[in-house]
Parts: structure tokens; C-alpha cells; sequence
């Protein structure tokens, strides 16, 4: 039986929430079009994030709570793995669409409602979502990306694309968004964001763990690790300059990449991927879209 064709799943990895979650539960509950069903997953949580969702499940049936033993430390790695084990638990409901969403972050009531809307306007359309605004110093600052790209904590898939992909692919230094996109658009899909759909972000990328000189130096690693092109990464690196810390974070973000490029250290990803993923960055920069290197 085909599903209807807004109907949607969400998938939650959570660790040590509590400072966050209650927020993205009430966006969520507060949405004009509710999920068929919403799996939480509890990574190894030591503080109140379980006891704040279990809260929250008794009240609303479509909102699970499940646990799963990831990685002892937390790492993106861990956070791939958690989500395809939760969307292995929605076999039996129909759906049509399924949604990543990280345990910190906030929108508004219409959000989905929107993003499935232009799924409807466009069938090639793979992956799709808002634009991201990080908390920062007090502020919410949007966050440079391109228009083919999605924000990791919100991306939100067409059923078939996902089940494409293989879902998302554990990487330990982070990127299963950018490769869950990018090799989604290897197989002929569209990744679109929309910038009048805003997503509220309440901590760095990157930061819940460590301190950020060293998540910077580690998205360096990242780059590397899903084939980013040199001369590529030297300019997105440089057209960054102006993101906290000014300037020194453009050069711990290469730092870290050529560190990892001088130690070879080996890639997760096929040549098809890395072949594919420096033909797209060399196209942009042809074309001097250098705007378009986030």
C-alpha cells in the first residue's frame, strides 16, 4: 500500500540533551502537521534527557523512546549509527519522507508543513530543508552553506532517496550529512535549502564535546576524510575568515585538513565519491561561485 504522500517519520539521536531537548519536543508537538511517528534515541544518555522524553511519550503516542549502546564516546559516528538503528524500528509504518532532527534545535509551527509543500513541487527533489542560525555568544547568526546543501541537525529526505543512500554512512570525524548529500546527488537527486524556512540551532556544530579549537581542527580532518579538493578547501577556508575566532579559525580548519592529507590517513568513502565530490567543488569554482563554497 503506498503511504499518503505527506506522510512523514522523524529520527532523534540524543545524548546528554537536557539542556535542549524540551525545546525541540515542543517544536515538534507544536507543528500543523505531526509526524506519523517520532523515534528518540537515548546514545548512552547519564543525565535527564531519557526521564525529559519519557515525559513527554505517555501524553503523545507517536513519540518513542528507545535506547542503543553507540560508541563510548560521543563522535558523529555514533550519532549515524543511532539513527539508522531508530529507522530500522519504523518498518511497518507507512511513510513517506524521514526526517533527521538534532535534540537541540527549534522552528516554527508551519516548518514541515513548508518542506513538504516543495517536495510536492519538485519529484526530483532529494533532500530538502530550512537554513541554519547558531546560537553564538548570546545571538542567533545564520550559517554560511550553499543552496544545495542542508543543515545536518534538520535534513529531511523523500523516503526513496534515503533508502538510496543507505541512510547515513558512521563517520567518526563527522560529515554524514554533507555525504548523505552528497552522494545523493551522485545518484541523480536534488538537495535543496530555503532560506525563508529558519531553524534554531542552540549550540556550534561541533561543540558539545570538546573545545573549539580542537572541533575546528577536526572539520579540517572531516574534509579530508569525505574528499574534499585542496585548492578547494584552501579557498573555503580563506572566504571563512570572519567566522569566531576571526581568522585563526580559517587556519585550524586547514590545518587540520593538511594534517590529515600529509598522514594519508584512509578515506571511508569509495573513488566513485571522491571522484564525484571534486568534480561538483572544481565546477563551482570555474564558475568563481565563491559564495557557494560553505
Amino acid at each position: 500500500m503506498k503511504p499518503p504522500s505527506d506522510r512523514y517519520v522523524l529520527l532523534t539521536a540524543a545524548r546528554n540533551e537536557e539542556a535542549n531537548i524540551e525545546r525541540t519536543i515542543e517544536a515538534v508537538l507544536s507543528q500543523n502537521q505531526l509526524p506519523a511517528k517520532w523515534i528518540i534515541v537515548s546514545d548512552g544518555s547519564t543525565d535527564r534527557t531519557d526521564a525529559i522524553v519519557t515525559g513527554y511519550t505517555a501524553k503523545n503516542q507517536f513519540v518513542e523512546l528507545v535506547s542503543f549502546s553507540g560508541d563510548e564516546l560521543r563522535n558523529f559516528g555514533s550519532k549515524a549509527k543511532s539513527v539508522n538503528f531508530g529507522y530500522k524500528r519504523l518498518r511497518g509504518i507507512s511513510h513517506a519522507f524521514v526526517g533527521n532532527l538534532d535534540a537541540d534545535v527549534s522552528f516554527d509551527p508551519d516548518y514541515y508543513k513548508n518542506i513538504l509543500s516543495r517536495f510536492g513541487e519538485n519529484r526530483k527533489l532529494g533532500i530538502a530543508g530550512g537554513v541554519r542560525y547558531d546560537l553564538d555568544h548570546g545571538q542567533f547568526r545564520r550559517v554560511r552553506s550553499a543552496r544545495n546543501s542542508v543543515g545536518g541537525p534538520f535534513q529531511f529526505f523523500r523516503r526513496e532517496c534515503f533508502e538510496e543512500i543507505g541512510g547515513y554512512l558512521p563517520l567518526k570525524y563527522g560529515g554524514i550529512d554533507a555525504a548523505a548529500e552528497i552522494t545523493a546527488r551522485m545518484y541523480g537527486w536534488e538537495v535543496q535549502s530555503f532560506p525563508e524556512y529558519r531553524v534554531y540551532h542552540y549550540r556550534r556544530t561541533g561543540t558539545a564535546s570538546r573545545n573549539l579549537a580542537k572541533s575546528i581542527i577536526r572539520k579540517g580532518i572531516r574534509d579530508h576524510m569525505i574528499g574534499y579538493h585542496p585548492l578547494f578547501q584552501l579557498l573555503r577556508c580563506m572566504v571563512r575568515w570572519n567566522e569566531r575566532p576571526y581568522f585563526i579559525s580559517s587556519i585550524l580548519w586547514f590545518t587540520g585538513f593538511l594534517w590529515a592529507t600529509l598522514r594519508r590517513m584512509n578515506r571511508p568513502v569509495s573513488d566513485e565519491f571522491v571522484k564525484f565530490v571534486r568534480s561538483e567543488q572544481m565546477k563551482r569554482l570555474r564558475s568563481l561561485q565563491l559564495w557557494r563554497l560553505g
